[in-house]
């Protein structure tokens, strides 16, 4: 009789664990909403050696865990209060260093002044931020979005044009002129040269001579030289802006000194 009574009572726990699992694996169930994927749960699972145990299974999904891709740099803008700095570089509206400082004090000043703060580079130590009014930020963003778009409008062209070394003058000048035109559009141009059988014209000085018309605009990319014989090729580029300032320095520097010496020969005429 007392075994007897002691199997029910272990029958009857048994039967109470169950229900338990099956009650909380229900609140969870009822809590997940359609769209979450079913996080790792208890469930009840059957075991040859014990009569109920708990065991935790991992449910089959195939929706992948969204993750951020590290080269993406976040937007410009105000960063708020959210800080993971302690340590800052602050630099004010003014572009005037502050120094380093902690974060609570760069959040001082930025209320105390009604800014707002910019972070500006994060790979130095510590991290640079910049008190921003919203005008300024503003136009910020304007000047990034415009060399944004000119840098992805910056496209190498080049253009190529041929022609013999026996060429008319009339005809020269007007292939000067397309090379010109096209340099002005900051283009690549590749002039190609044939050596005409009749023509003792040297290639290299058609080339010279169509640099020294553009000498202003434009310089050698690949300096002239025979591909084949017979045949010479060049590439000529539009000027930078360095290269361009130290030409006309050299062209006054050259200037100067014609007019000096065309200032000095009516002198030496009368001493002769």
């Amino acid at each position: 009789m007392t075994s007897f009574c002691v199997m029910k009572l272990l029958c009857q726990a048994s039967r109470n664990e169950t229900r338990f699992a099956k009650r909380f694996c229900g609140t969870l169930l009822s809590r997940t909403t359609q769209k979450e994927v079913f996080p790792p749960f208890w469930m009840a699972a059957p075991d040859p050696k014990k009569t109920n145990v708990l065991v935790f299974t991992q449910p089959f999904c195939t929706a992948e865990k969204p993750h951020k891709d590290p080269k993406t740099k976040a937007a410009f803008g105000s960063v708020g209060r959210r800080i993971p700095y302690r340590i800052l570089h602050v630099i004010n509206q003014d572009g005037e260093s502050l120094g380093d400082m902690h974060r609570a004090e760069a959040l001082r000043l930025m209320d105390e002044h009604d800014l707002k703060l910019v972070l500006l580079r994060e790979n130095t130590e510590p991290p640079v931020y910049r008190l921003m009014t919203g005008k300024q930020i503003h136009e910020e963003k304007l000047k990034r979005a415009e060399k944004e778009k000119a840098r992805s409008r910056t496209v190498l062209v080049q253009k190529e044009l041929s022609f013999s070394s026996a060429i008319a003058k009339n005809d020269l000048e007007t292939k000067t002129k397309q090379i010109t035109h096209w340099i002005e559009k900051k283009y690549h141009v590749k002039v190609t040269i044939r050596q005409a059988k009749d023509s003792n014209t040297d290639m290299f000085m058609l080339f010279d001579q169509i640099l020294e018309t553009l000498s202003d605009k434009a310089t050698y990319l690949s300096k002239p030289k025979a591909i084949k014989e017979g045949m010479s090729t060049c590439i000529l580029r539009h000027m930078s802006d360095k290269e361009m300032k130290a030409h006309q320095k050299m062209e006054k520097q050259k200037n100067s000194m014609v007019r000096k010496d065309e200032n000095e020969d009516p002198k030496s005429t009368e001493l002769h």
